[in-house]
């Protein structure tokens, strides 16, 4: 106040300034006593609030939540936490303990996401922690170091209110020797689904249960009868191996109210497995595959899981519905191929489940839809598209809709739900990661339950191949839902056919709207032409088989498995698998084909020209024609015209000669093309090409032939007339002796006795023998009686 009184440009006097000062002193005593009372402070706590803003240990614990026991608690529960806590910093924590705490009710659907990304965040506010007496004390934690925790409360001390999903959280608090006192290192949120009391109208839940894999059979089978079949390989023994990803999808699916969503291409390989098959050995060797047993242990395991519940059959080796719309419509013949897909998956299915499979079910990649996708998608019969819900585009409203929309021309789009569809995807081989997929999944079903009174169907289609760890998550969050309060099970039939919420958008989205990354990832439109042309391959091939099947199912389902989804991100493998089917086709073509023949030479003006066929299939080929046409017809016919065609049939493993007429008009060399044609007209393998070589015959040589001919002639007629004149003198030889004999009365036996005893005339040993000579006549024998000694055979 006496500085207030001063005039501003005056010096105060020394009196009055030294009234000043000891004004000031006297007003100050108090509050320096005052001062000098207080006890000192250390040194922590002058930097504790600095340190309270920024410390620098905090996050160094990271706390896991491993599991929680109920995962939908009803009063009277107790809940049960149980995880471990990590010293992931470089100081010990002391004086440690774990505690649990409640945070806000979360009513909204983005909320529980936007909570799940910051699970670990230390600055996000968790509530305050529960009583002491549910807490957990620790011993130290040297840096590395990890502790599990154990802590149950009962779900009325939670101090729950109203019903909907509570921010539960772990948080781990703690001292270390650079910042000794009490605070927050470490924390981790999940999520608490509050509704104990039974809903008025639950939610109706689909859970699609895919028994989906990549393709494991090639084209390639053996030549005996059963036709054996090649796998590329053995992974799917492994699938399907006790503990292997499909063996868990069957055991945990078996028990849950789900639809189960089948690829029949999987019950063929593994039924194909059963029996003898073979794998790839050493170089082009293949090995017999060993696990039979296994396949049907696995298959009688499915044929009860699926007993009594809704199979939906997916056309034939699972094809790429949006691949085909954008690459593939343009290529001749691609859609014949998702018709013949879907054909064969109904009859396939039945035939071992035992089960009748409802086909009407399309299901395009993520559920990703546009016009071209929906129309290739129906093309084969199929009324029911399966999309997502974040492929439509929502407006105005504050819920969630049922999954049914009509989107015209007959067609319904199934709408699954695009947050529990996603909610079990990536690794979760960890508990803590899987636990969180759990009540994530759990604590979003309740709040759309909690959205609005109205009676809705809820789909949920997960990844197509989901992983072991991914099953065991999923089939754990169902078994929670069944016996939930605001949740009931639904088949997909059921819940395709419900009430359609009008204010649902039902304008399937503009090609322009196709997700980018989905894309980039599509079979490209290479695939459908090479399948295109293998397809035409085997089209020319079959006409000529006695036994078509043999040839035209496997590369029919090779050629439906060609355009899988499962090559999805696996371009260079698609490649090699269909060239490897190509190529085998090409292979058994060629077993079928013409003997490359050499020059041929005609010495005359007509000759027959052969020309052979072999057949080295196990089957016979019929149906085939044979060309041979003359390049030069002025010097060479065939048949008398240009060309001449001949049917062909040859047996399986054999060779046929097939034998033309040829004429020759001048002398010289024309050359000769023999080809295979079908009945059709069309060419079939590659043709042989040969020379033939014309000699015309002279007429000098026809004048040595002629006088061979005369010189042959005249020796003939010179031999007869010396035969002839030899056997007159003999007849007139005995003519003579005979008379003689009779003009004898003293001998009349001589003439016999002589004439039995000489050889007669023209039959002496020095004369040649002739074939065509008579037989002698033999010699009448002797009536009387014997002389004394003279031996006499009977």
């Amino acid at each position: 106040m006496a500085e207030a009184a001063d005039f501003q440009g005056t010096r105060p006097s020394p009196a009055r300034r030294w009234l000043r000062r000891t004004g000031t002193l006297l007003a100050g005593a108090p509050l320096l006593a005052g001062l000098l009372q207080l006890p000192a402070a250390s040194p922590a706590d002058a930097v504790a609030p600095a340190a309270a803003q920024a410390p620098t240990e905090a996050g160094s614990v990271s706390v896991s939540v491993d599991s929680l026991t109920p995962g939908a608690p009803a009063e009277g529960d107790t809940v049960t936490v149980t995880g471990t806590v990590t010293n992931k910093g470089k100081q010990t924590v002391t004086d440690a303990h774990v505690g649990l705490r409640v945070g806000p009710l979360l009513d909204t659907r983005s909320g529980i996401d936007t909570a799940a990304k910051n699970s670990d965040d230390l600055q996000s506010a968790v509530g305050s922690e529960i009583d002491d007496k549910y807490a957990q004390d620790l011993p130290p934690l040297t840096p590395g170091v990890s502790r599990p925790f154990t802590l149950s409360v009962p779900a009325d001390e939670l101090d729950l209110g109203r019903d909907g999903v509570y921010q539960l959280a772990v948080s781990l608090s703690g001292e270390t020797a650079k910042q000794p006192w009490k605070q927050t290192l470490g924390v981790q949120r999940t999520f608490l689904p509050w509704k104990p009391e039974r809903s008025g109208t639950k939610t109706k839940t689909t859970f699609m249960w895919p028994l989906i894999s990549t393709v494991h059979m090639t084209a390639q089978t053996g030549s005996d009868e059963q036709q054996t079949p090649v796998f590329h390989d053995d992974e799917l023994a492994k699938e399907i191996s006790p503990g292997g990803r499909l063996d868990r999808m069957v055991a945990l699916g078996k028990n849950l109210g789900v639809t189960w969503v089948i690829d029949p291409d999987l019950l063929a390989s593994v039924g194909a497995m059963a029996e003898r098959y073979e794998i790839p050995g050493e170089g082009d060797d293949t090995i017999v595959g060993t696990h039979q047993s296994v396949a049907k242990r696995w298959l009688t395991e499915v044929q009860q899981a699926v007993a009594d519940k809704e199979v939906v059959a997916l056309p034939f080796g699972d094809p790429d519905l949006a691949s085909l719309a954008h690459n593939g419509t343009s290529v001749t013949g691609s859609l014949s191929h998702l018709k013949e897909a879907t054909d064969v998956a109904s009859d396939t299915v039945e035939s071992i489940l035992h089960v009748t499979p409802t086909t009407d079910f399309a299901w395009p990649v993520n559920g990703a839809i546009d016009p071209s996708v929906v129309r290739v998608a129906t093309s084969a019969g199929a009324d029911k598209v399966i999309a997502r819900s974040d492929t439509f585009e929502e407006t105005g409203l504050t819920y969630t809709t049922s999954a049914p929309r009509p989107i015209g021309g007959g067609t319904t789009a199934v709408v699954a739900d695009a947050r529990l569809s996603t909610s079990f995807q990536g690794d979760m081989t960890k508990a803590s990661t899987s636990t969180l997929a759990v009540q994530r999944f759990l604590a979003q079903s309740l709040t759309l339950g909690l959205q609005t009174d109205r009676q809705r169907s809820v789909v949920v289609a997960p990844q197509r191949t989901p992983s072991a760890s991914q099953a065991r998550a999923m089939a754990e969050a169902i078994e929670i839902l069944q016996d939930a309060t605001w949740s009931e099970p639904q088949a997909l039939t059921a819940a395709a056919g419900a009430e359609p919420d009008p204010a649902a958008a039902t304008e399937v989205p503009r090609a322009s709207s196709y997700p980018s990354s989905l894309r980039k990832q599509e079979l490209p439109k290479s695939t459908f032409e090479q399948i295109a042309r293998t397809q035409a391959k085997l089209n020319r091939f079959k006409v000529i088989l006695s036994a078509q099947s043999r040839v035209v199912t496997p590369f029919g389902r090779a050629l439906n498995r060609g355009m899988s989804v499962s090559w999805r991100g696996r371009q260079s493998e698609a490649a090699i698998y269909r060239s490897g089917v190509e190529s085998y086709l090409d292979g058994l073509i060629s077993q079928v084909r013409l003997i490359e023949k050499s020059e041929t030479k005609l010495s005359g003006r007509s000759a027959t020209i052969p020309v052979t066929v072999q057949n080295n299939l196990v089957q016979g080929v019929e149906h085939l024609v044979l060309r041979l046409t003359s390049t030069n017809p002025t010097r060479l016919e065939i048949g008398g015209a240009a060309y001449e065609e001949q049917p062909v049939t040859v047996s399986g493993g054999h060779s046929q000669s097939v034998k033309f007429t040829t004429s020759a008009n001048a002398n010289g060399r024309a050359t000769v093309i023999a080809q295979l044609y079908t009945q059709d007209g069309d060419k079939y393998g590659s043709p042989v090409t040969f020379d033939v070589k014309v000699t015309e015959i002279t007429a000098t040589v026809m004048l040595v032939i002629g006088g061979g001919v005369l010189l042959l002639v005249l020796a003939g007629f010179r031999m007869y007339t010396q035969r002839k004149r030899a056997a007159a003198r003999e007849a007139e030889e005995q003519e003579r002796q005979t008379d003689e004999n009779a003009d004898d009365p003293q001998n009349p036996g001589a003439s016999r006795t002589r004439l039995s005893q000489e050889p007669a005339t023209g039959s002496r040993e020095d004369d040649p023998e002739q074939p065509s000579d008579p037989a002698p006549d033999t010699a009448p024998e002797n009536a009387d009686p014997s002389g004394t000694g003279e031996r006499v055979d009977r």
